[in-house]
């Protein structure tokens, strides 16, 4: 049973988190170095490049890397911090292994493979094949995403592997995939800079991708409008010409007001829709009751604000829409979605320089994580898995009959479901922390408590690997070579700084062996990141997500190689569809129909408040890295409670005063945070936090029905202050999305 063997205090002495600061005096050999690798950053989908200073295989420091092409050095807060990781205290140098009543022990690499291998043939044999699961993560390499999808599906045999990008770019996956064909940001950033109007849906870029918002003031400076939608007054909307404080979970209503504004008002680009896209007619008659007063009514959003703002968008000659989870984490995420692109189809701005579309994506390999086939629905270069002439395809390349190669599974919270109702059995994990990252998790800490048997890979003692029967201490990004893939969609080149320290060993070294153990060595014997990767690019060629002319060398010749890129002599596509030629059946893009729907759940009279989740600048995701950070918890510690003054003054809340906020999930208290940047019938909770801090506590597990996203971004609370004024983690508070 996968329950913690000592109480969570003891293992938090032993494995943290714990904080590491830079000393004083710098790192020893910060300032005669052995080696200077360029590389990128671990954290979000910019993977901004960044040079890593290397002294007797530690990482020392870091310098800017001015040549690369998106960011030009520039870091933010957690990029200029991110080396910390490889010093750190924390480290697991051992393989692990419970021990009940003591915590956990460190025990062999041959005895922890054996035991992992021999536990999911056991729990096989006794039940079946999928009642064994792996979860896996987007902070993985492209060769590392590619390799734990054909390790599920060829040496596991399960259907039942999914990622944490389920938590992230599915939504937006979804609706580009419908409307264009292909799930990829149309531009590079670089074109924002001559964009004349920048709509910015859910995304707090300036604190969540703050080298992105250079390029959106390059694009200000040269006199663009800038609209920002996002029930919080975040930075970048301080400054926007238009701030549209949607309430949260009506996202599609503004969209489809908007887009029957550019209708009636003749707004739209007649020529493009009629030769390039399909569906147009039917997509105007779901908004045509759309009217700016109804629209009012259900976003919260004044009429005329609306209205200029459809005005300033239907008017521009060249624009760029971005959009991040704000609009993604609902019950209709993929509609919110297809709203927002057809905005872009409407006035024919895409394909074309300074005209462009993009979701932003949020995890380090958010973008290549979600190509190459460790979705439950997906095979690599973005197959699917349903799809009979694509299952032909991997199934030749893996060398294995297209009968053994499994069907679509669950995904990340349906497996959770699976669990309590006794379908799975164990799980594997990697790059993931499920008890801080999914929604309701006390439902899913019993979910976990279940399990006969769990397997966790990791390089730190996560929240989730506490209740690990097993623990394989892996690799940071700097401790193997490999590739991601930026939110533009350039392919890029990771190098191994340094080794894995102690009695640590690459992920890709733990699976590989455990491949072998479960009797599929021959069809993983690789020999290097290289390896997997040429695998990758044949197993891709033809798909949408085609890296066939990309090659490491290329990469580095280039600094990095935008994918699609079908031969080694194509350049390479920064800009998708210059020649309207989409990569849909019939070659059009799609209009898709919305019609709006509410949120899963609605106020009233027992829940009467809105809450709405996200991230501050300090954190990254569920904290497994940055809450080890000292310099990064020293700026926001823990999280708040950000509320209205008025919505303060009618519980009469105080400033700091800790707060119960409770839904019917459970509850968690928080500091107050009096602000006039949210909506005065909105509270948001940063979700970066474990345990009695965690937002996640209280979110529900409505999912999506086509991308299968929870609905992190909007459930209802109510509020109770407990007259305790709190003084720990005095901060300056940030807004997040």
């Amino acid at each position: 049973m996968a329950k913690l063997p000592v109480p969570s205090e003891e293992l938090i002495k032993a494995f943290g988190p714990h904080l590491n600061f830079t000393p004083q005096e710098g790192y020893p050999g910060r300032d005669n170095p052995d080696q200077t690798i360029k590389t990128h950053c671990c954290f979000c989908g910019m993977q901004c490049g960044i040079q890593l200073l290397v002294k007797d295989n530690k990482v020392v420091g870091f310098e800017p890397w001015m040549e690369f092409p998106f960011n030009e050095g520039r870091l933010c807060p957690k990029g200029v911090q991110r080396y910390l990781q490889n010093n750190h205290p924390d480290r697991l140098l051992d393989p692990l292994e419970r021990a009940e009543g003591e915590g956990f022990r460190p025990l062999t690499w041959e005895k922890a493979l054996d035991h992992v291998a021999s536990e999911i043939k056991r729990i096989q044999q006794q039940y079946n094949k999928d009642a064994f699961a792996v979860l896996s993560g987007v902070s993985l390499t492209n060769e590392k995403s590619y390799l734990m999808g054909k390790f599920a599906r060829v040496a596991v045999g399960t259907r039942n592997l999914d990622y944490n990008g389920r938590l992230c770019m599915v939504s937006a996956g979804a609706g580009n995939k419908k409307a264009f064909g292909l799930d990829r940001t149309s531009n590079t950033y670089t074109d924002l800079e001559h964009a004349e109007v920048i709509i910015v849906a859910g995304a707090n870029v300036s604190e969540t991708f703050p080298t992105l918002t250079y390029w959106l003031w390059r694009a200000r400076d040269n006199g663009a409008r800038l609209i920002v939608i996002d029930p919080r007054m975040i930075p970048l909307a301080r400054t926007a010409d238009i701030h549209l404080p949607v309430k949260p979970g009506t996202d599609s209503a503004l969209y489809g007001a908007m887009l029957k504004y550019l209708h009636d008002h003749d707004m739209i680009d007649h020529e493009f829709i009629n030769n390039y896209t399909s569906g147009f007619a039917e997509t105007i008659e779901a908004v045509k009751d759309c009217s700016l007063e109804w629209a009012e009514g259900i976003t919260g959003i004044e009429k005329e604000k609306i209205r200029q703002a459809a005005d300033y968008w239907g008017k521009a000659r060249t624009s760029f829409l971005l959009h991040a989870r704000g609009i993604e984490h609902h019950s209709k995420g993929v509609e919110n979605v297809m709203a927002c692109i057809n905005l872009v189809l409407a006035t024919g701005r895409i394909g074309r320089p300074y005209c462009g579309y993009g979701t932003i994506t949020g995890q380090g390999n958010g973008q290549g994580g979600r190509e190459h086939g460790h979705k439950c629905d997906q095979l690599p270069g973005n197959r699917d898995i349903s799809n009979p002439e694509h299952r032909r395809y991997i199934a030749d390349v893996w060398g294995i009959p297209e009968a053994d190669l499994p069907q679509k599974g669950l995904t990340a919270y349906e497996m959770i479901d699976a669990i309590h109702r006794g379908e799975i059995k164990g799980l594997l994990s990697i790059c993931f922390n499920p008890l801080v990252s999914l929604p309701n998790n006390n439902y899913v800490r019993a979910a976990f408590e279940k399990l006969e048997f769990y397997a966790c890979i990791d390089f730190f003692m996560n929240e989730t690997a506490r209740h690990a029967d097993i623990i394989l201490p892996g690799s940071l990004h700097e401790e193997e070579e490999g590739t991601v893939t930026t939110a533009e969609g350039r392919v890029v080149r990771i190098r191994k700084a340094v080794s894995p320290p102690g009695n640590a060993h690459t992920d890709t070294s733990i699976i590989l062996d455990l491949a072998h153990r479960l009797g599929a060595g021959n069809k993983f014997s690789f020999r290097d990141a290289e390896d997997i990767f040429n695998e990758l690019r044949v197993a891709s060629k033809g798909g949408t997500a085609d890296y066939y002319g990309i090659t490491y060398k290329r990469i580095e010749e280039n600094m990095g190689i935008f994918w699609p890129c079908p031969d080694e002599s194509h350049p390479g596509t920064p800009r998708l569809w210059e020649d309207k030629k989409f990569a849909t059946p019939d070659g059009k893009a799609h209009f898709n129909p919305v019609v709006y729907r509410p949120p899963s759940e609605e106020t009233d009279d027992e829940y009467p408040v809105v809450l709405t989740t996200g991230r501050v600048v300090s954190q990254y995701l569920s904290g497994t890295q940055t809450r080890r950070i000292g310099k990064l918890v020293n700026l926001i510690p823990e999280p708040l409670l950000e509320i209205h003054p008025e919505l303060a003054a009618r519980y009469n809340i105080r400033q700091r005063e800790m707060v119960r906020v409770s839904t019917r999930r459970g509850y968690g208290e928080f500091p107050a945070n009096i602000v006039e940047t949210i909506r005065k019938d909105t509270v948001f909770i940063p979700y970066h936090w474990p345990g009695k801090k965690s937002a996640n506590q209280l979110t529900i597990g409505t999912l999506d029905p086509i991308s299968k996203i929870p609905e992190f971004k909007v459930c209802a609370c109510k509020l109770e202050p407990l007259g305790i004024i709190s003084t720990s983690g005095e901060h300056t508070a940030f807004n997040s999305i």
